[in-house]
C-alpha cells in the first residue's frame, strides 16, 4: 500500500505531541514535592526520554512489535532498525512510513517508564532508578506491548481491547510502581510532623496541561490515520478529561475546597480512564468514564493517604493503576463497532463476553507487571541499593544526587 501524505503528517505530529508529554510529566511530578527534590524528580523523566530512545532502536521495537514467537514476544528480525525503513510496514500502519510507526511507539515507551517514578521520588538512587528503567523495559514493556498491540499477540488473539495503552501503559506502570515503591519503603519523615507539602502547584497545572495537550496525539494518535476515528478519540479524550477534572473537584468540594492540584489531578485520571476506550467508545461515553475514574481514584488516593506504610509518593496506582483498571473494565461494557468495525461491541451491544476478556487483560498485565517489579526491585536493592543514604534524603536529592538546586535561598 502506498504511504499516505496525510496519516503520515499525523502520526509524526502525534509522535511529538506524545513526546511532550514527558516534560509536562517532569514538571507535574516536580512540582508535587518539596523544593529540595524538584530537579532530581524532573531528572527523571528527562534521563528516561535518553535512555528508553537509544534501547527502543537498539532492540526494544524488535522485542515489542517483531515478528511473533509464540504470541509472547518479538523476535529480533528488527534488531537496531534493521528492515524498518521509509517504506509502510505490511503489518501495523500501512499507510505510513515503518519508521514513524516505530517512533510513535518509541514515545508510548518513554511515557509508560517516566510514569513509574513519581512512585519513587525524593528518596531513590538516580544509578538505581536507570537500571531499574532499563531492566523493565526489558523485561516487563516489551513482551506486555506484544501481547497487547503485538501481531500474533496473545491477548490480541483473545480480542481484548487497548485502543491507546490503558493496560500496556496504565496499568503496567501503575501496578509496577505500587511494587517498587513497597520494596523502597516510606519516604524519611512520612506520616510524622515532616510537611509533604507540593513546591509549586502553578507547575502543576502546566504540566497536566501539557499532558491533556499531549494526550491529543497519544489517543487520536493510535488511529494511525487522520480521518473519522482519530476526530472520535479527539473528542472523547477531551471529554473524559473534562468530566473528570470536574467530578474532582466537586469531590473536593464536598470534602474541604475545590483544589488547583484536585482539578489537575482529575483531568490526568479522566485521560488515563478514556486511554484504552478513545477509539471503540461513542465520544458521549467520555462523560460517564472520567466521571466514574475520578470517584474510584479519588477514594483509592484517600485510602493510600491513611496507611501508614504505603508512600506510593505521588500516587500513580491510584491515577494511573485504578484509571487504567476502570477504563478496561468500561471499554468492555461501552465499546461499539459503530465507531470502530475493527473493534468489538461491549456488552450494552449485546456482546458481555468482552468484559471478560477485557478483566482477563487486566489481571494477566497486572499480575506479571507487579511479579516482574518486585523481583528486580529486589534484586537490585540486594545488589546496589536501592535509596540514597538518610543524609542524603534529609539534604535533598538535587544536592545529593545532582550537585544542583532549583532555586536560591534555603531549603525545606
Amino acid at each position: 500500500m502506498p504511504i499516505d501524505t496525510g496519516d503520515t503528517a499525523w502520526v509524526l505530529i502525534s509522535t511529538a505531541l506524545v513526546w511532550l508529554m514527558v516534560p509536562g510529566l517532569a514538571l507535574f511530578y516536580g512540582g508535587m514535592v518539596r523544593r529540595k527534590n524538584l530537579l532530581a524528580t524532573m531528572m527523571m523523566s528527562f534521563a528516561i526520554i535518553a535512555v528508553v530512545s537509544v534501547l527502543w532502536v537498539l532492540y526494544g521495537y524488535s522485542l515489542g512489535f517483531g515478528p511473533d514467537k509464540g504470541g509472547i514476544i518479538g523476535g529480533l528480525d528488527w534488531l537496531v532498525l534493521r528492515n524498518v525503513g521509509q517504506d509502510p510496514s505490511s503489518v501495523y500502519a500501512t499507510t505510513v512510513p515503518h519508521l514513524a510507526f516505530m517512533a510513535f511507539q518509541a514515545m508510548f515507551a518513554i511515557i509508560t517508564v517516566a510514569l513509574i517514578t513519581g512512585a519513587v521520588v525524593e528518596r531513590m538512587k538516580f544509578s538505581a532508578l536507570l537500571m531499574f528503567s532499563a531492566l523493565w523495559l526489558t523485561l516487563v514493556y516489551c513482551p506486555v506491548a506484544h501481547w497487547v498491540w503485538g501481531s500474533g499477540g496473545w491477548l490480541a488473539k483473545l480480542g481484548a481491547l487497548d485502543f491507546a495503552g490503558g493496560t500496556v501503559v496504565h496499568v503496567n506502570a501503575g501496578v509496577s510502581a505500587l511494587a517498587l515503591a513497597l520494596v523502597l519503603g516510606p519516604r524519611k519523615g512520612f506520616k510524622e510532623r515532616e510537611s509533604m507539602e507540593p513546591n509549586n502547584i502553578p507547575m502543576v497545572v502546566l504540566g497536566a496541561g501539557l499532558l491533556w495537550f499531549g494526550w491529543f496525539g497519544f489517543n487520536a494518535g493510535s488511529a494511525l490515520t487522520s480521518g473519522g476515528l482519530a476526530s472520535s478519540a479527539f473528542v472523547a479524550t477531551n471529554t473524559s478529561a473534562a468530566s473528570a477534572a470536574l467530578t474532582w473537584m466537586i469531590l473536593s468540594w464536598v470534602n474541604r475546597k475545590p483544589s488547583m492540584l484536585g482539578a489537575a489531578t482529575g483531568a490526568v485520571v479522566g485521560l488515563v480512564a478514556i486511554t484504552p476506550a478513545a477509539g471503540f467508545v461513542h465520544p458521549l461515553a467520555g462523560i460517564p468514564i472520567g466521571a466514574i475514574a475520578s470517584i474510584l481514584s479519588y477514594q483509592v488516593m484517600i485510602w493510600r493517604s491513611r496507611a501508614n506504610r504505603v508512600d506510593e509518593s505521588l500516587d500513580v496506582f491510584a491515577c494511573h493503576g485504578m484509571g487504567g483498571i476502570w477504563g478496561a473494565f468500561a471499554t468492555g461494557i461501552l465499546a461499539t463497532v459503530i465507531v470502530n468495525p475493527s473493534g468489538a461491541d461491549g456488552a450494552i451491544y449485546g456482546n458481555g463476553i468482552q468484559v471478560l476478556k477485557q478483566l482477563a487483560s487486566v489481571a494477566a498485565v497486572g499480575g506479571y507487571s507487579f511479579g516482574v517489579s518486585w523481583g528486580l526491585a529486589r534484586m537490585l536493592k540486594a545488589t546496589m541499593g536501592l535509596r540514597v543514604s538518610a543524609t542524603e534524603e534529609t539534604v535533598g536529592l538535587d544536592i545529593s544526587q545532582h550537585g544542583e538546586r532549583a532555586y536560591g535561598g534555603a531549603l525545606r
